[in-house]
C-alpha cells in the first residue's frame, strides 16, 4: 500500500520529510514571534510588539504555503505540534538578537532543502523554494537592521523608546527584481 501511495506524489520521502520539518520550523517561529510580541507588550515596547505580531503572522503564512505545496503535490503534509515556546526574554536587545538568529537558521534550513532538491533532481520543489529564499533576504536584512539600532542609538536614557519607535519603520528595498 505504501508504494501505491508514493505513486500519488512526485515528492521523494526525503523531500517530503524535510518540507514537513520546515513546516514545523515555521510554526515554531510563528509561536516564538508571538511570544516576543507579548513580551514587548508587557514591557512597554508597543511598536516592537506590533512588529513581532506581524512577523508571527508572516511565519504562519509561510507554514501554510509549505503545507499547501506538500498537499498539492500529493504528499502528506503534517500539522505540527508547537510546544515549549519561550515566553520570557532577558532583555529588549536579547529579543532582537534571538530574532536574527532565528532568521539565519531559517535561511540555512531553506538552503539545505534547496541543496537536497538539486541532488535529487526535484526541480519543481527547487523552483517553489525560490520564493522563500528570496523572502529570507528581506527577513535577515530587517532583523539585522533592527539589532543595529541598539548600536547606533544606544539603550541609555530614551534610547530604548527611540529604538522601539524605529523598528516598524525598517523597510527592505528589493533591488534584485526587475
Amino acid at each position: 500500500m505504501k508504494d501505491l501511495l508514493r505513486l500519488r506524489t512526485s515528492l521523494t520521502e526525503e523531500i517530503e520529510r524535510v518540507l514537513n520539518e520546515q513546516i514545523k520550523m515555521e510554526a515554531d517561529a510563528s509561536a516564538m514571534y508571538l511570544a516576543m510580541s507579548a513580551w514587548c507588550d508587557r514591557n512597554g515596547f508597543d511598536f516592537s510588539a506590533g512588529y513581532f505580531k506581524k512577523q508571527s503572522d508572516e511565519e504562519r503564512e509561510h507554514m501554510l504555503r509549505l503545507f499547501k505545496y506538500v498537499s498539492d503535490m500529493g504528499g502528506r503534509a503534517v500539522s505540527p505540534d508547537v510546544t515549549g515556546t519561550q515566553i520570557e526574554f532577558d532583555s529588549f536587545r536579547g529579543v532582537f538578537e534571538q530574532a536574527l538568529q532565528q532568521e539565519i537558521a531559517v535561511t540555512q534550513s531553506f538552503n539545505r532543502i534547496a541543496d537536497k532538491c538539486m541532488k535529487t533532481k526535484d526541480y519543481v520543489t527547487f523552483t517553489f523554494l525560490q520564493w522563500f529564499l528570496n523572502e529570507q533576504i528581506e527577513e535577515e536584512y530587517v532583523a539585522r537592521r533592527a539589532l543595529e539600532l541598539f548600536e547606533v542609538i544606544g539603550e541609555e536614557g530614551t534610547g530604548q523608546y527611540e529604538i522601539d519607535k524605529r523598528v516598524p519603520k525598517i523597510k527592505y528595498e528589493n533591488t534584485y527584481e526587475d
